[in-house]
């Protein structure tokens, strides 16, 4: 890359801000696109391309995806500046605004710090873990940077006790009497998993909801994931929720089916809530 162009990219990306996602960006009064998770058979370039294409102008990060084609670079809160300005132009190039960083573990106060370092970095709106036992650290983190921390849940029950996180009066709990930058990514298609009424779960969560992962499912339990207004989530009800508590997130596509070729339904979700005005 020439210096230059290294120069320009650097002054674009030191620009930008652990804010507010900008109103522009509103559709239809919400703030959608795709979890890049999504489009894991792909690189995050292409995942950019495809939010893209289906109609979202917002993308959520997470560790592990291959940057771009015939590259090693992955992405990580550990990536070298130069790759972190090359992302975030490309971001720009595509008009897709990435917010979100995870599901990201953290096992200690250094590794939340480089979190949300990194975060702060990207002009992120907020991180996404499940490493609720850092409570501490990812408080004071979300305060020093504004940048907001929602913790995650995967499909859980009362037969494994030590993951706790899958229940959100326990997120409930882990959050109550902290700062409003701390909060949950509810996890709509995970909570069905655990047998658990999203709607009911939103309700549970009132006012700390930081971020939405948006998915359906076939049934109850395990199940596959279907496209958005064909399964078990009343989704419709869940967005009369959300405008209920007043939600002002990002909603997050999760199509954890048809890795090859999900971009239709990622479409068809982004279009239902589209469907539904804030």
């Amino acid at each position: 890359m020439k210096p230059l162009r290294i120069l320009t990219l650097l002054a674009f990306a030191t620009a930008l801000q652990a804010e507010p996602i900008p109103e522009s960006l509103r559709q239809n009064g919400w703030f959608i696109g795709a979890q890049a998770y999504t489009f894991k058979e792909f690189t995050t370039f292409e995942a950019i391309a495809k939010t893209k294409e289906a109609g979202g102008n917002m993308i959520e990060i997470y560790p592990g995806q291959k940057m771009k084609p015939d590259s090693d670079v992955k992405i990580h809160h550990t990536m070298a500046e130069e790759a972190i300005v090359e992302l975030l132009a490309e971001c720009e190039r595509q008009g897709i605004r990435p917010v979100n960083y995870g599901v990201v573990p953290a096992h200690n106060a250094e590794e939340v710090n480089k979190i949300m370092a990194f975060a702060k970095r990207l002009g992120l709106y907020a991180v996404c873990t499940e490493s609720a036992e850092q409570i501490v650290a990812w408080e004071k983190a979300a305060i020093e940077t504004n940048v907001k921390v929602a913790f995650h849940e995967h499909g859980g029950s009362m037969s494994d006790p030590k993951y706790k996180v899958w229940h959100p009066l326990y997120i409930r709990g882990v959050v109550e009497s902290r700062d409003e930058r701390v909060g949950a990514c509810a996890d709509l298609g995970h909570w069905c998993t655990s047998n658990l009424k999203p709607v009911e779960c939103l309700r549970i969560l009132d006012g700390r909801i930081v971020s939405v992962h948006l998915k359906d499912k076939e049934k109850f339990g395990q199940a596959p994931v279907v496209t958005v207004g064909t399964g078990v989530v009343d989704v419709k009800a869940c967005l009369v929720e959300l405008k209920r508590q007043k939600f002002d997130g990002h909603i997050s596509v999760e199509h954890e089916n048809h890795w090859k070729e999900s971009v239709p339904h990622v479409k068809a979700a982004i279009d239902y809530v589209k469907a539904n005005p804030k």
